[in-house]
């Protein structure tokens, strides 16, 4: 009998992590998100590290596709100890290009458009949204999204990267408020 309970073990720890490295499906992503987050930059001498307010929403389209909208409250402007709040809101919507990766539906050519090119993806319990930005000097930017599903919410890390440099990284905890 021992060695049958420690085939049994042996069989469930490799069943469970096979099912925890699953990659989850966009439903688990949707509804309303609110939370914070710190923002550390290397461009602002004045606002290295920032407190932010964040909430996301992630509706399914009902072809396969979604629509996300994020709103940040930001505080990187005026006076250091009475910073300015701005608030900016990104809404993208993407479409299916093959099971758990999408496209952004305001694509455009990347090296003319001035529209970011972006796409995303599930890789485990993450959202991931990457946006591609090609100046007209040939320089680029990229800004990727990370929002990571556990048992206690959604954690968010974003990085800002110009010509492979980082100039910005965020992270924080939102929790679901709505469905």
């Amino acid at each position: 009998m021992p060695r049958f309970l420690s085939r049994l073990c042996v069989l469930l720890l490799f069943w469970s992590g096979s099912a925890i490295a699953a990659d989850l499906d966009l439903a688990a992503f949707e509804g309303v998100w609110q939370g914070n987050a710190v923002s550390e930059s290397a461009v602002s001498a004045n606002f290295q590290l920032t407190s932010r307010d964040i909430d996301v929403t992630v509706r399914a389209d009902g072809q396969g596709g979604f629509g996300i909208v994020w709103n940040t409250v930001q505080r990187q402007k005026g006076d250091p100890s009475n910073p300015r709040s701005k608030l900016k809101s990104t809404t993208m919507q993407f479409t299916p290009v093959r099971a758990g990766v999408w496209r952004s539906t305001n694509n455009g050519e990347p090296l003319t458009s001035p529209t970011p090119y972006a796409w995303a993806y599930v890789m485990e319990r993450t959202l991931q949204i990457v946006t591609l930005q090609i100046y007209a000097d040939g320089r680029h930017e990229t800004q990727i999204y990370r929002r990571t599903l556990s048992g206690t919410g959604m954690a968010l890390e974003f990085a800002r990267n110009v010509d492979g440099e980082q100039v910005r990284q965020a992270s924080g905890r939102l929790i679901k408020v709505a469905k």
